[in-house]
């Protein structure tokens, strides 16, 4: 069988975010034998006299390659102000711009770690309506929105909640059962 690959997008830049560690969390439960990469969407902010004087920049259409290439995408959405975060719909703003649809079709699934009790459930919405015009597969559920993430990871960053993990690990296998029949 061939390794599948999955790419993950965290809409939190901070090192220490749980989002991140929710990414990673849920790249393991999709599987050790998957080749993972994060996506780095540190971008200049959107701009069309970028797009059409110096051109997409580079690490704009790695990312776009990278989504493409992939067999599964993961996105980890903070809830910023009720929404999502800047960085995360810029990401999505500047990737939209590339040649093609990376996201046709790609199994993609959201998580979200906020510190609220929810779990972000506003951006994970948020996320869904940004996604729905490049027409990925989006998973419907279950929905993981970890609350309170502060509290949720042990000290080596593995989620702690049982709840979570539980919900996390069925949508992870759903998103390889997607991928698999792709691939």
């Amino acid at each position: 069988m061939t390794t599948l690959s999955v790419v993950g997008l965290c809409g939190s830049l901070r090192a220490a975010s749980t989002n991140r560690l929710l990414l990673n969390e849920a790249a393991r439960r999709f599987g050790e034998d998957a080749a993972y990469t994060e996506i780095d969407i540190l971008f200049p902010l959107y701009d069309e006299d970028t797009e059409t004087g110096p051109g997409i920049p580079d690490a704009v259409q790695h990312a776009a390659d990278l989504i493409a290439g992939a067999d599964a995408v993961i996105i980890a959405t903070p809830e910023y102000n009720k929404g999502i975060s800047g960085a995360l719909k810029n990401a999505l703003d500047w990737i939209s711009r590339t040649e093609g649809n990376c996201w046709r079709d790609k199994p993609v699934a959201l998580v979200s770690a906020a510190a609220g009790a929810a779990g972000g459930p506003r951006s994970q919405s948020m996320t869904r309506l940004c996604l729905t015009a490049f027409r990925p597969t989006l998973l419907p559920g279950p929905e993981v929105m970890i609350g309170q993430t502060a509290q949720q990871w042990d000290d080596n960053g593995r989620l702690t909640n049982e709840m979570g993990i539980k919900l996390l690990s069925e949508l992870m296998a759903d998103l390889r059962k997607v991928a698999e029949a792709r691939a």
